[in-house]
C-alpha cells in the first residue's frame, strides 16, 4: 500500500483544533483526514497511508506515545514520518517520542510555517523553507535598467519571494524593483528572477516570472509573514 505524497493524517480529541488545522493545510494544498483517538487514526491507516501523521499525546483511549509505538512495530507503518504537537510539555515525553524516531515535536500552538517547514522536510525531496500562497495582488515592475514600468498581477507569495503572471516575462537572473500593493500597504523590494516562461500550463498555468527577493527590509518581511498567516488563517 503507498502514500499519497500530499496527504495528512491529523489526530487529535479537539474538534475545534481538528477543523483549524484540517482547513489551514488545505489551503497549503494538502489533502487532509482526521480522527479523534489513535484507535480511528489506525483504521483510517487500513484503508490507506498518508504521506505524514500529526498527533496529540492525550488522546481519549489510547495514548499518543501508544499510537507512536504501535505504529514503530507495524511493518507498514513503520516508515510513516510522525510530527507531535502536543500540550505536554515535559522534556522526558519529548525526549521519549525522539527516541521513537519522531520527525518533529512542538508545543501547541506552534506556528504554521514551523509545522509546514517540519512536513516539507519529512516528506519532499527539496523541502520548501517558507509557506507559499495563491493571492491576487497588484504589482508594479520597474525595468532593470531604471526605465518604464509595468503593472502586472502577483498570483503566488511566500516570506522569500513570488510569482508574477505577465505574457512577457523577464530573463533569469534579471533583477527588477517591484512595488507590491497590498491591501492599505505598499511593499518596496528588488528581486531577482529565478524562473521564467512565457508557456501556458505547468506549475502555475500562466506565464510569468518566479522571483526571490533580494532587497527587503525587516519590517516589510514581517509584514508579508503576517500577511501571509493572516491569510491561511482566515475565515477559520
Amino acid at each position: 500500500m503507498s502514500s499519497q505524497r500530499h496527504s495528512l493524517l491529523i489526530v487529535d480529541g479537539s474538534a475545534s483544533y481538528l477543523f483549524y488545522m484540517s482547513t489551514m493545510f488545505r489551503k497549503l494544498k494538502y489533502t487532509v483526514r482526521t480522527a479523534t483517538t489513535a484507535e480511528l487514526a489506525l483504521q483510517a491507516m487500513n484503508d490507506s497511508l498518508p504521506a505524514l501523521v500529526i498527533t496529540e499525546i492525550s488522546l481519549p483511549g489510547m495514548s499518543g506515545m501508544a499510537f507512536l509505538q504501535e505504529m514503530k512495530q507495524n511493518p507498514l507503518l513503520k516508515g510513516i514520518p510522525v510530527i507531535i504537537h502536543t500540550s505536554d510539555c515535559t522534556q522526558s515525553t519529548r525526549e521519549k517520542c525522539m527516541s521513537l524516531a519522531c520527525v518533529g515535536y512542538f508545543n501547541k500552538p506552534a506556528e504554521p510555517d514551523e509545522l509546514y517547514r517540519a512536513i516539507q522536510k519529512a516528506t519532499e525531496s527539496t523541502p520548501r523553507s517558507m509557506i507559499r500562497i495563491e493571492t491576487s495582488l497588484k504589482v508594479e515592475v520597474g525595468e532593470a535598467s531604471g526605465g518604464g514600468k509595468r503593472v502586472e498581477t502577483v498570483t503566488s507569495l511566500s516570506e522569500g519571494g513570488l510569482y508574477i503572471q505577465t505574457q512577457k516575462p523577464d530573463a533569469v537572473n534579471t533583477i527588477l524593483p517591484l512595488t507590491i500593493f497590498f491591501p492599505n500597504r505598499q511593499v518596496t523590494v528588488r528581486a531577482e528572477v529565478h524562473y521564467s516562461s512565457v508557456k501556458v500550463g505547468g506549475q502555475h498555468k500562466q506565464p510569468g516570472m518566479g522571483l526571490q527577493f533580494i532587497n527587503i527590509n525587516l519590517g516589510d518581511k514581517i509584514f508579508i509573514r503576517g500577511f501571509i498567516k493572516d491569510q491561511i488563517s482566515k475565515g477559520i
